[in-house]
């Protein structure tokens, strides 16, 4: 659904000049005392699969905004291409670019930036009315919408009535009232407290089981990123250091940067159960947990008896998960 290659963002006069060049590696310092430039976005490739939740993650200056917005050109990358849904963003001139902003894509940013003088119905229906969608059709379809991030029977508030989470899942609603195939997040949840932020990665969860929307999201926060990726890529002073599943960049850091990222994460709390779990067997068992779900969720089951615990998807079992699976986790985060 997204397709990067060699992407760069240079800022600066001939920023041109700096792509590929051995000079683009110089300290950020000393490259813009030379040259006046700052490289923040370096030979960027991705590709993100249909239905699939990418995290981008890195500290403040990483370049990972810069890269969410290069990706439907709200920043002009310097060179390199991009492909949404097979649409060649890059390429695109103002009318196409225009229709893929307008439907194939939709972006929740982390300032909510609702229009205060209208009502919540008519702050989600806006991009419907941007297409041209009637008046009716519209207000009903963000009704809906509303309903499903948890605001039923609050069409007629205004934003000024609601608090932070409550307008960041008006924002997020104004998201998917176009029904847009790829939904891009660029740390939307950051300004939130710590207990409403648990909460909105919560109704992103429910909704990826709900809708099925092909996810790239944008974050500085590690655990973050854990619970809601299927693939993470670290980003440090404006390129990729690892991309990989939050298993693989926790237990298998590439390097001592990711390593000290991730060196506090308990690796119940990634590794699914498929990677530990035995050949399906009739049972008895002391209980089940869904196939993809986390170590740390069997835990308080094999903790109480000596039996196995049932993995099942789809209602049907495909393995089964002992104590001894369970431990050989646990023991790593004591080593």
């Amino acid at each position: 659904m997204i397709s990067v290659r060699d992407l760069w963002k240079v800022y600066g006069p001939r920023a041109q000049r700096i792509v590929g060049a051995a000079e683009a590696d110089l300290p950020r310092g000393d490259l813009q005392a030379r040259f006046g430039n700052v490289v923040a976005m370096r030979d960027i490739s991705l590709d993100v699969a249909p239905g699939e939740v990418f995290v981008v993650m890195g500290l403040s200056g990483s370049g990972k905004s810069t890269l969410i917005r290069c990706i439907t050109r709200l920043i002009e990358p310097t060179s390199g291409t991009v492909l949404v849904d097979g649409a060649d963003v890059t390429a695109a001139g103002k009318d196409e670019l225009l229709q893929i902003r307008r439907h194939k894509v939709s972006m929740v940013f982390q300032h909510f930036g609702l229009l205060p003088h209208r009502t919540l119905l008519d702050n989600v229906a806006f991009g419907l009315e941007l297409r041209g969608v009637g008046k009716a059709e519209r207000r009903e379809r963000a009704g809906g919408v509303l309903e499903l991030v948890g605001l039923p029977s609050m069409g007629d508030y205004k934003p000024h009535q609601l608090s932070g989470g409550q307008q960041q899942r008006v924002g997020l609603a104004r998201a998917l009232a176009t029904n847009p195939d790829i939904m891009l997040f660029d740390e939307p949840f950051s300004a939130l407290d710590p207990l409403i932020r648990r909460e909105m990665q919560d109704e992103i969860v429910r909704l990826r089981r709900e809708v099925s929307k092909t996810m790239m999201f944008i974050t500085h926060d590690l655990s973050e990123a854990l619970r809601l990726g299927d693939r993470i890529a670290i980003m440090r002073d404006g390129r990729f250091v690892q991309v990989g599943t939050p298993a693989e960049v926790v237990m298998e850091p590439a390097d001592e940067y990711v390593a000290n990222f991730v060196r506090d994460v308990p690796r119940s709390h990634v590794v699914p159960v498929d990677s530990v779990m035995g050949p399906a067997s009739e049972g008895p068992f002391a209980g089940e947990v869904e196939s993809g779900s986390k170590v740390r969720e069997a835990v308080g089951l094999v903790a109480h008896s000596d039996l196995p615990v049932r993995v099942v998807s789809g209602g049907r079992t495909v393995g089964t998960l002992d104590r001894v699976g369970v431990l050989s986790v646990i023991a790593t985060e004591e080593s």
